[in-house]
């Protein structure tokens, strides 16, 4: 535990957080959990009968017998079965055991059993008490053992059965009772619930709450998004095998001295965690895009080829023998272009093909190959000529992360961004995403992590996009881009700022206080237009109930909880964080024009 204790306080963390303990501290439910849960108290006080919960190993179920047996009314008396690999007469015995029956331990039989049993919950009964069984990991009981279970339901009055019995397992224990020799317990069954794995967004929930209740800065960000989406890939939402990955994966990144884990990391996890073949998952969506564009540059290989052996329709093919590997290409015949159909501008696009000419162009553009090269090549800095295109949007890290800063702060920029502290009144969150559309949900300007052609480390900065366009910064205004332009070089890795409330250091909820309080109850006073704060320093059940309705109608889990991700929304609508249109606009204000390209 030396490394585990040494990786908490590299992180900041108190504990560890993805212990698999079942520790009531770190209880995350979930709405199919307390959907779970209900299911349950609902069985018990609906009159007897069985009831039944099912769900795959690691998914939860002894979270919900945990709070079960915490909310149950205080009329109850509960014998909980914990081994089922008993026979009838070892099941009856420790079912009294449980419930404090006195019997002959010498000299019992099933009846002697039974009939104990019987008076005991008679008993209680007309003491007002309620009689509960709970058999966990009942897949395993015999079916011997399964109808002296439903015998013990027999004892009734004219409302309601005597005996509550809670039957937990894995799904094979519903496949079991849909037996027919088995159909007259299955059809006394009054509640019954299947408990499904965390979805994506639950998945980082959970990550999320277990970091920041083992004592995690909320604004840091240990798991980026795409990270989360492939812990979800792995371990299908299941928050045991959740739980062992990441785990794994904070003591890997403690290793390699790094602040956030990553693909890389997560790989190697699952395949010390869940063995080479699940390590491979064939469901890896980069995995499938990398295959996707060897494929389609080797097309575009062959169809350059194969375009150059071929003459081109109404006008003869130009010679190309004698040209030297290292000669400039040749200036479009625009005359020849004209004569094909083709777009001028797109064949003069072929005189500098960049470094992403072998991706497929859009589907609503023509499709041109350069006429002298079948694979493309940067084109080397001559002296006094202007550097490569890239080169004015594409930013060494320093570079990029000193204008980005001066976005939002006259102020010199921090030496790191997110490093989990304030700038200025600003704070930092970072992450990952696989798609375009991830990012546009942000609206406001972001630093990407890039890899330029030379494999260095570079940044770009984001100033929004518009269809398959963006807007970048470069050291002396704005440039337009084709998505495609960007897409080749971007690893995935984002970072932004904005502005926290005065005070904010942790998530808030029912029952906190402080100035982060009352500064978040008066921004929704500000966005409802009402000149009343709901609250004041103290989080009440009012304040919590608007926080809800807000994370429904922007589709935040709706926890009441105000955390980052409420809170990004919040000052989006409010206007209080800088957009990509306002940082445009501040960009050309500054540099007297908008470059476009």
């Amino acid at each position: 535990m030396a490394n585990g204790c040494m990786y908490h306080q590299y992180f900041g963390l108190s504990e560890a957080p993805f212990s698999i303990a079942v520790n009531p501290r770190y209880l995350y439910m979930s709405p199919r959990h307390r959907d779970a849960l209900a299911h349950l108290l609902y069985g018990v006080g609906a009159g007897g009968g069985f009831i039944l919960l099912t769900g795959e190993v690691g998914t939860g179920k002894t979270t919900i017998n945990r709070c079960l047996l915490e909310q149950l009314p205080d009329d109850t008396d509960i014998a909980i079965i914990l081994n089922p690999a008993l026979n009838a007469m070892e099941l009856l015995a420790t079912v009294c055991d449980e419930l404090g029956i006195a019997y002959d331990h010498e000299k019992h039989t099933l009846k002697t059993l039974t009939d104990s049993l019987h008076r005991y919950v008679l008993e209680n009964h007309k003491r007002g008490r309620k009689t509960v069984l709970l058999i966990d990991e009942a897949q395993h009981l015999d079916f011997e053992v399964l109808e002296q279970i439903r015998l013990l339901t027999n004892l009734e009055t004219n409302s309601e059965k005597l005996l509550r019995i809670i039957l937990i397992g894995q799904p094979e224990l519903a496949q079991m009772l849909a037996r027919p020799e088995l159909r007259q317990l299955n059809q006394r069954i009054t509640a019954r619930y299947n408990l499904e794995p965390l979805s994506l967004e639950e998945t980082g929930a959970y990550i999320r709450h277990r970091l920041q209740v083992a004592g995690l800065n909320p604004v840091r960000d240990i798991f980026p998004a795409g990270v989360v989406k492939g812990v979800h890939r792995y371990t299908r939402g299941i928050p045991r095998l959740i739980n062992v990955l990441c785990d794994r994966m904070l003591l890997g990144a403690y290793g390699r001295n790094q602040g956030q884990t990553d693909m890389s990391m997560l790989r190697t996890a699952a395949h010390e965690v869940m063995g080479a073949e699940a390590a491979a998952s064939r469901d890896d969506p980069r995995r499938f895009w990398l295959l996707s564009a060897v494929g389609l540059v080797l097309v575009a290989a062959v169809a350059a080829w194969w375009w150059q052996g071929m003459p081109l329709p109404g006008a003869e093919r130009r010679a190309t023998d004698g040209v030297q590997a290292n000669a400039p290409a040749a200036v479009p015949d625009l005359h020849s272009a004209a004569n094909t159909g083709a777009n001028p501008a797109a064949a003069a696009a072929t005189v500098n093909p960049g470094p992403d000419t072998a991706m497929p162009a859009p589907a609503d553009s023509p499709t041109s190959f350069p006429a002298q090269e079948t694979i493309p090549r940067i084109a080397p800095v001559v002296a006094g000529e202007p550097p490569a295109a890239e080169a004015h949007w594409m930013l060494s890290p320093v570079a990029a992360r000193s204008r980005f800063w001066s976005l939002y702060s006259a102020a010199p920029p921090p030496p790191q961004l997110c490093t989990g502290e304030l700038y200025d009144g600003l704070a930092c969150m970072e992450g990952y995403a696989l798609s375009w559309d991830e990012l546009a949900e942000f609206d406001r300007p972001l630093l990407l992590d890039m890899v330029n052609p030379e494999r260095f480390t570079a940044a770009v900065v984001f100033l929004g996009g518009n269809g398959r366009s963006a807007w970048v910064a470069t050291e002396t205004g704005t440039v337009e881009l084709d998505l495609l332009e960007l897409a080749s070089a971007w690893t995935g890795g984002y970072r932004l700022l904005w502005q926290p409330p005065e005070g904010f250091t942790e998530p808030l909820g029912l029952g906190d206080e402080g100035p982060a309080v009352a500064q978040i109850a008066a921004m929704f006073a500000r966005l409802d237009g009402q000149q009343q704060a709901l609250t004041g320093n103290r989080y009440n059940a009012a304040l919590q109930l608007r926080v809800r309705m807000f994370q429904r109608e922007n589709g935040l889990e709706d926890d009441g909880v105000v955390g980052v991700q409420t809170l990004l929304k919040l000052n989006s609508q409010l206007g209080i964080d800088l957009t990509a249109a306002a940082a445009r606009e501040r960009l050309a204000a500054a540099s007297g024009e908008v470059v476009t390209r």
